[in-house]
């Protein structure tokens, strides 16, 4: 089969690869539909998630149709289509019981390539390194699914392709970010990030009862996506000052909630953000702390923190900030299994939309110039969407 491979830092091809085969008898093989770009990509391509190996195949996004599955198998068939969440959960261990699926026990072959940094591993992710479980992506014309009966979800038929491809990761983390924020009637959220999660956090957060949901971003065209299509107040963090604007736009008390939806490669301005590129070109650490620093700065005291965005090794972080002013900070991978039957109700009533996202479309051999175009935000690109 055809499939696009990482084969170094920046350095993308599409390859012909062997095609997946059933390991365990609880597999299932997808015939990819759609796929996505999404940006916790970037930080692999761009070298900044260690242990990817040349010829891995990219691609943690997607949606398809069963083509095969394992004998013990139950839920699904084949000729379905389904939404597969980006984490791969068992179902069955302590964290899936307790619907904490990133962090699965059983799915994550190389977790001792985490223990000494994390103490615990997380759950396996497809095409994030090694350390994340080493599985192929999709990025491809097929890929295979293990434990498919708790991590295939057939998709109802009033529900568009594209609409339940943004389900498998864009969606379920931008909905449990506002999740994490126990909305209330009244609350005022505040999203850095218009991206595909930014943008779904936004809309779930008026899904889930907010009052007023305020975007932060730099790009024109993304502030103007969360005004006309999710109805945020947009503002521009180059031409306005974050913190005044958003004491204004809450009668001084600052928002209820803030949901960094950016993550280890945010953009900024200053000395900090010099500090933090310096840092990180020098492999010192690996992360550019601006989103997170201001939002935990621009936050209610009282209110709650939520962080969607992909972190590793961060200096100067505010924790003095977080703790005077009483924060409340969830955080986590997505749980996508947790919250799959919701979105999929939500998309079928209409509530939900999420195909606007799909700025962009090309075939998989198209897809590198896909990445570039994503990766420097080319021609109003927030997601380029690949059809195998």
């Amino acid at each position: 089969m055809r499939a696009l491979c990482w084969n170094g830092v920046n350095d993308l091809k599409v390859e012909t690869v062997a095609d997946p085969v059933l390991v365990n008898p609880h597999d299932a093989i997808i015939k990819v539909g759609l796929t996505t770009t999404c940006g916790s990509d970037l930080h692999v391509i761009d070298g900044l998630i260690p242990s990817m190996e040349e010829g891995d195949i990219l691609g943690h996004e997607f949606m398809g149709e069963v083509v095969e599955v394992g004998p013990e198998v139950k839920n699904i068939r084949r000729g379905d289509r389904v939404v597969v969440p980006s984490f791969i959960a068992c179902g069955s261990c302590w964290y899936c019981q307790h619907h904490l699926f990133s962090c699965c026990d059983n799915t994550n072959p190389n977790a001792h390539m985490q223990e000494q940094i994390l103490g615990y591993p997380t759950a396996g992710i497809y095409a994030y390194s090694h350390a994340f479980g080493g599985y192929a992506g999709s990025h491809a014309e097929y890929v295979r699914v293990p434990f498919a009966d708790n991590d295939c979800f057939v998709v109802p038929d009033g529900v568009p392709d594209e609409q339940a491809l943004f389900l498998s990761d864009a969606a379920p983390t931008g909905y449990m970010g506002a999740d994490f924020c126990n909305i209330h009637p009244g609350d005022t959220v505040a999203v850095w990030g218009c991206g595909g999660v930014g943008l779904m956090a936004a809309q779930s957060a008026y899904i889930m009862g907010a009052e007023k949901v305020i975007a932060i971003d730099r790009f024109p065209e993304r502030l103007t996506m969360a005004r006309d299509l999710v109805g945020a107040i947009p503002l521009d963090y180059t031409k306005v000052d974050i913190y005044e604007a958003l004491l204004e736009l809450t009668h001084g008390r600052g928002p209820d909630s803030c949901i960094d939806a950016v993550g280890m490669e945010a953009h900024g301005e200053g000395l900090q953000y010099a500090y933090d590129k310096t840092k990180q070109a020098l492999r010192m650490h690996t992360d550019v702390g601006t989103a997170l620093r201001q939002a935990i700065y621009c936050c209610r005291k009282g209110g709650t923190l939520s962080i969607l965005g992909v972190y590793g090794l961060m200096d100067k972080f505010p924790l003095g900030v977080a703790m005077n002013k009483g924060l409340t900070i969830r955080t986590a991978q997505q749980h996508g299994q947790h919250y799959m039957k919701a979105l999929l109700t939500h998309a079928e009533r209409g509530e939900l939309r999420t195909d606007f996202l799909a700025t962009h479309r090309f075939s998989l051999e198209d897809s590198p110039r896909g990445y570039e175009m994503f990766k420097n935000k080319e021609d109003g690109c927030v997601r380029a969407v690949f059809k195998p």
